[in-house]
């Protein structure tokens, strides 16, 4: 099988394909909600609302900064996550501009 040429897609198309990977998790989506609803929380609280090990919530925790959705600030000994709202506004707008243009049927 022949590796894709990623140089032939653009920077835009290839970070909103990182997006909407980093978002195919279930978990991921609700880590988003929780942390919409709460401004920001400590990692304690997030695992607390999933029924996932603390392990696991931490490696969805890191794949969504990895993308820029989430912030971690080290608070001590504990890390305290937010939304990261400018980039989030980035994915929907261009999740947006994707979906207008393609159309059903």
């Amino acid at each position: 099988m022949a590796s894709p040429k990623i140089e032939e897609f653009t920077n835009e198309e290839t970070w909103l394909a990182d997006v909407a990977k980093a978002l195919s998790h279930p978990a991921r989506i609700r880590i988003l909600k929780i942390l919409n609803e709460m401004n920001s929380c400590m990692v304690g609280s997030i695992v607390d609302k999933l029924p996932l090990a603390q392990a696991t919530v931490s490696q969805h925790l890191k794949e969504l900064k990895r993308v820029g959705l989430i912030d971690g600030e080290i608070d001590g000994p504990k890390i305290c996550y937010c939304i990261n709202n400018q980039m989030l506004q980035k994915a929907k707008s261009a999740l947006d501009k994707l979906f207008s243009k393609i159309g059903c049927c």
